[in-house]
């Protein structure tokens, strides 16, 4: 059985954390934070590798979001990514 290749994105937080909402909007895959906040609530969304539902969610540096074909690997403010 062939699974689809997954995009793999890097995203550097600048503080902190980021709600998640805003993180998909970030990297790209929403178009706004209410699309974000969309995705999210249809339960489209994993945070290390668990079901996440919160849409504005606070990530940090180390964690790994997913999405159909897509993984967000998140580095910490001035961490080289």
């Amino acid at each position: 059985m062939k699974f689809p290749p997954i995009q793999t994105l890097h995203f550097t937080l600048r503080d902190e954390t980021i709600p998640l909402c805003d993180l998909l909007k970030g990297v790209g895959i929403a178009t706004s934070g209410g699309e974000g906040k969309a995705i999210v609530a249809a339960g489209r969304v994993t945070v290390d590798d668990q079901p996440e539902l919160r849409k504005t969610a606070k990530i940090r540096g180390g964690q790994k979001i997913k999405l159909p074909g897509i993984c967000i690997l998140t580095h910490a403010a001035g961490e080289q990514a």
